[in-house]
C-alpha cells in the first residue's frame, strides 16, 4: 500500500524499529468509526481525524498515548511504541473484538477503575446533576424524549474511565480481554463505562446485535462493587438518554447507522 505523505512520519518510524518494514504491506482494520487503523508487522498504525470529535467522545492522540504508557504495564491496554501529533503505533495485540460472556469485560472494567495514581486526564461530569445538564447540552435542539429527572446522586469518588467502552474497543487477547482506542479517557464516574458496554446502541453500531437480558444481567453481577452497579441503575435512564442524544447529535450529521442506533436506544428508555 502506497503510505499517505501524512503518515511519513510513522513510516519512519517504523523503519526504525524494525528496517524489514520499509515495504511492509499496511493492512487496513475494521472496526473504528472514527479513525483510520492498520496491521503492519507486528504493529498498529493509527491515524487520527482530529476533526472528528464528538460532545461525548473526544479524539485526543496525546490522551491516548498516555493511557497506553500507563496501562499496557498493568494489561489493560496495548504497548505504545511510537506517536505524532496525530498518529501513534502500537504493539498488535491478536485476537477478536468481544463477544459472547460478558463477565471478563466486568473483571476488565472493575481492574481498571481501581487503578492507582492514573494521569491527570480530563475531569468528567460527575453526579446526577452534572450528568443530566452534560446530556441536555448534547441533545439541545434535537427529536429525543424527555430529558429523565435528577435523581439527586452526589458524585462518585472520580476514577479513570476509559470514556469509549464498547464491544468494538475490547478485545480477547492471548491473556483475557485488553481495552483499546484510548482516544477519550477522563477521571469521573465509573458508570460511565458500564453504561457505554451496556448500551443497546453502542452493541449495535460495532457487532450489530445488542445484549440479551441475561447478558447485561450476568455483566452487572459480575462487576465486583455492588455499589456502583447500584448507582449504574439509578443513573442509568440519564447515562442512556445521554448516548441517545450522542446518536441524535450524529445522525443529524447524515451517518445513517446512528438513526438506528437512536432507535435502540430510546426503546431501552424507561417510559
Amino acid at each position: 500500500m502506497s503510505v499517505q505523505p501524512y503518515l511519513s512520519a510513522a513510516k519512519a518510524a517504523l523503519a526504525r524499529m524494525d528496517p524489514g518494514l520499509s515495504d511492509a504491506i499496511w493492512v487496513p482494520l475494521q472496526g473504528g468509526r472514527t479513525n483510520q487503523l492498520w496491521h503492519v508487522g507486528g504493529f498498529v498504525v493509527k491515524l487520527y481525524d482530529l476533526a472528528a470529535s464528538s460532545p461525548l467522545f473526544p479524539n485526543d492522540p496525546q490522551a491516548e498515548s498516555a493511557a497506553l504508557a500507563a496501562f499496557a504495564p498493568l494489561g489493560l491496554a496495548p504497548r505504545l511504541q511510537a506517536a505524532g501529533p496525530d498518529w501513534l503505533i502500537y504493539r498488535h495485540i491478536p485476537g477478536d473484538v468481544w463477544q459472547g460472556d460478558p463477565t471478563p469485560v466486568a473483571r476488565l472494567l472493575h481492574r481498571l477503575h481501581g487503578t492507582a495514581n492514573p494521569p491527570a486526564f480530563r475531569a468528567l461530569p460527575n453526579g446526577s446533576a452534572a450528568l443530566r445538564s452534560h446530556a441536555a447540552r448534547i441533545g439541545a435542539g434535537l427529536a429525543l424524549p424527555p430529558l429523565p429527572p435528577d435523581p439527586a446522586l452526589p458524585p462518585a469518588t472520580p476514577c479513570i474511565v476509559h470514556g469509549d467502552a464498547v464491544a468494538g474497543n475490547i478485545l480477547n487477547g492471548p491473556h483475557g480481554p485488553v481495552l483499546i482506542d484510548w482516544q477519550c479517557p477522563g477521571l469521573g464516574d465509573p458508570c460511565d463505562d458500564l453504561a457505554a458496554f451496556l448500551s443497546p446502541a453502542m452493541q449495535w453500531l460495532y457487532t450489530r446485535q445488542t445484549l440479551s437480558q441475561d447478558q447485561a444481567t450476568a455483566f452487572l453481577a459480575a462487576y465486583p462493587d455492588s455499589q456502583i452497579t447500584t448507582r449504574y441503575r439509578t443513573l442509568a435512564p440519564l447515562l442512556h438518554w445521554r448516548i441517545a442524544a450522542h446518536c441524535a447529535y450524529r445522525a443529524a450529521q447524515g451517518d445513517a447507522d446512528y438513526a438506528t442506533a437512536l432507535a435502540l436506544e430510546c426503546s431501552a428508555l424507561p417510559g
